[in-house]
C-alpha cells in the first residue's frame, strides 16, 4: 500500500500544483492588454531568450518595431523566426509591428559604440529602450574591455548604451527608459575600492552589486532627464524560469526536485516580463519616472539604493570608465 500510496500523494500534489499554476496565470491581466504600440520602435537588449523574448512577442503584437539587440546573432534570427511564427506573419504584418533583429554585445563597448552607430544612422525615433540583458552568478572573468563580467554587462554596458541613445530618446519624446534590475539588490553594496574585483570575488556579491548599480542609475539618470520627456523606471520580475542560471550548480540528484519546484513557483518568462511590457507600454505610467516597479505596482527601495550621492558617485565613475569622460 505504501507505493500506492506515495503515487497517489504525489499525483494528487500535481493536480494541485498544476490548479494553482493555471489560477494564478488567469487572474493576472495581461500588462499591455488593450494598448497600442503602433508607431513606436522598442529596443530590447537580450531579446532572444527569456523575459527579453517574451517581452519582445508581446510588444510585437502591440504593433511595435522591436529591435532585438542580441549578442548571438544566430539564435537571435531563430528566435526571430519562431516569434513571427507564433504571431503569424499576417497578424504581424496587417498590426503594423515588426521584428528587426540587431548584434549587440554589451561586454564589448566596441560593438555597444557599432550598434550605437547603426541606430541612430537607421532609426528616426526611439520611443521605449528596455535594458534587459544580463549575466548572473558567472565564475571571475572580464569583458573585453578589462571590466569584471557582470558590473561590466549588468551595468557599465547598459550605461554607456543608454547615454549615447538619449539624444534620439529626447528627440523622441515622449519616450520611455525601462531598467530590469533584481530584489536581489538588496544584498549587494557599492565598494568604489574596488568596483572592478581586483582584490576579491564573490560571485553572488557581485551581481546584487550590479543589480544596485542599475537602480542606483536609474535613480540619477531620472534626476538629469528632469523635463525633457524622458523617463525612467527600473523593476524586478521577481523569480523566473530562464536561462539566466545557467552558471548555478544544482547537484544531480536534486535537479528534479528543483525542477518541480521551479516549476511550480517560479514564474514563466511571459509572467516575468509583465512589468516591463506595462512600463515600456501602459498609460498610467506616463510621466512617472525614477520609480521602482514589481508586479506592475511601484515598490519601497532601501536606503542604500536612494541614496543621491552615491549615486552621482557611480554615474561620474561609470563616465570614465567606458569613455563617455576622459
Amino acid at each position: 500500500m505504501a507505493p500506492a500510496a506515495l503515487t497517489a500523494a504525489l499525483l494528487g500534489g500535481g493536480l494541485l500544483l498544476a490548479a494553482w499554476r493555471w489560477l494564478r496565470a488567469a487572474a493576472r491581466p495581461g500588462a499591455g492588454a488593450g494598448a497600442s504600440m503602433r508607431g513606436k520602435t522598442v529596443i530590447i537588449t537580450g531579446a532572444n531568450s527569456g523575459l527579453g523574448r517574451a517581452a519582445a512577442t508581446e510588444l510585437l503584437r502591440m504593433q511595435a518595431r522591436v529591435i532585438m539587440g542580441c549578442r548571438d546573432r544566430a539564435r537571435a534570427e531563430r528566435a526571430a523566426r519562431e516569434i513571427r511564427a507564433e504571431l503569424g506573419e499576417r497578424e504581424a504584418a496587417e498590426g503594423g509591428g515588426e521584428l528587426v533583429v540587431r548584434e549587440l554585445d554589451l561586454a564589448s563597448l566596441r560593438s555597444v559604440r557599432a550598434f550605437c552607430h547603426r541606430v541612430l544612422q537607421e532609426e528616426p525615433r526611439l520611443d521605449v529602450l528596455i535594458n534587459n540583458a544580463g549575466i548572473f552568478q558567472c565564475p571571475y572573468m572580464k569583458t573585453e574591455d578589462g571590466f569584471e563580467m557582470q558590473f561590466g554587462v549588468n551595468h557599465l554596458g547598459h550605461f554607456l548604451l543608454t547615454n549615447l541613445l538619449l539624444g534620439l530618446l529626447k528627440n523622441s519624446a515622449p519616450s520611455r527608459i525601462v531598467v530590469v534590475s533584481s530584489k536581489l539588490y538588496k544584498y549587494g553594496e557599492i565598494n568604489f575600492e574596488d568596483l572592478n574585483s581586483e582584490i576579491s570575488y564573490n560571485k553572488s556579491f557581485c551581481y546584487s552589486r550590479s543589480k544596485l548599480a542599475n537602480i542606483l542609475f536609474a535613480r540619477e539618470l531620472a534626476r538629469r532627464l528632469e523635463g525633457t520627456g524622458v523617463t525612467v523606471n527600473s523593476l524586478h520580475p521577481g523569480i523566473v524560469r530562464t536561462n539566466l542560471g545557467r552558471h548555478v550548480n544544482i547537484p544531480l540528484l536534486a535537479k528534479p526536485l528543483f525542477n518541480l519546484v521551479s516549476w511550480a513557483f517560479f514564474k514563466t518568462p511571459l509572467e516575468g516580463a509583465q512589468t516591463s511590457i506595462y512600463l515600456a507600454s501602459s498609460p498610467d505610467v506616463e510621466g512617472v519616472s525614477g520609480k521602482y516597479f514589481g508586479d506592475c505596482k511601484e515598490e519601497e527601495l532601501l536606503p542604500k539604493a536612494m541614496d543621491d550621492l552615491v549615486a552621482r558617485k557611480l554615474w561620474d565613475i561609470s563616465e570614465v570608465m567606458v569613455g563617455l569622460l576622459k
